[in-house]
């Protein structure tokens, strides 16, 4: 219950995640439903597209943006990116409906309860918050190969042509991906 109020309080405008903070890991694999109970899985995007995953809050206004403007870029992407939102409580079908349909939204909005942003945000006792909102571009080998969240510097008349930039030097190779770093086999230290 800590943990859930401590996400709840995730969409502080100004503080964010350091950029590329999370990236140069492997993706946790995930299988989260949407509004019609659809499964979407990491795994059937392996080998064949990359994914971009927007975590928010649909009362967040710098989500809104973020989510307006992976729209407007959606169509140039869309045949080599899968593009999803990951919503968590108190966001519910009613909410998501109603901001799917405000921002007239495309793409799968998936519903979590924390275990999946947990692990994409290496939650733990040290460190148990995260903030919203935040885009993890995952390879289509299963790579993160950038994160970040939102800052004044990426406001959101920038934001469509940043991400369409960064994306196609991505997919083109011209932007080299965030080495893989060195991965605990314990996630959990025993007590």
């Amino acid at each position: 219950m800590r943990f859930l109020a401590l996400v709840l309080l995730a969409c502080l405008p100004v503080l964010r995640a350091a950029d590329n903070e999370l990236s140069g890991r492997r993706a946790p694999g995930f299988s989260l439903p949407d509004a019609d109970f659809n499964r979407y899985d990491l795994q059937d995007y392996h080998g064949s597209k990359w994914v971009v995953i927007e975590f928010i809050n649909t009362n967040c206004p710098h989500c809104r943006e973020l989510s307006k403007a992976l729209e407007e870029i959606k169509p140039k992407f869309e045949r080599k990116i899968q593009f999803l939102a990951v919503v968590l409580p108190p966001d519910n079908t009613a909410t998501v409906a109603k901001y799917a349909a405000e921002l007239h939204l495309t793409y799968p909005l998936l519903f979590d309860q924390g275990q999946m942003a947990a692990s994409y945000f290496n939650a733990s006792p040290a460190n148990p918050r995260f903030h919203t909102p935040h885009l993890f571009i995952i390879d289509a080998s299963g790579t993160i190969v950038r994160d970040f969240g939102h800052s004044e510097e990426n406001d959101a008349s920038s934001q469509s042509a940043g991400l369409t930039k960064l994306l196609d030097d991505l997919l083109s190779g011209k932007a080299a991906p965030i080495p893989m770093k060195r991965q605990s086999a314990a996630l959990i230290a025993p007590r």
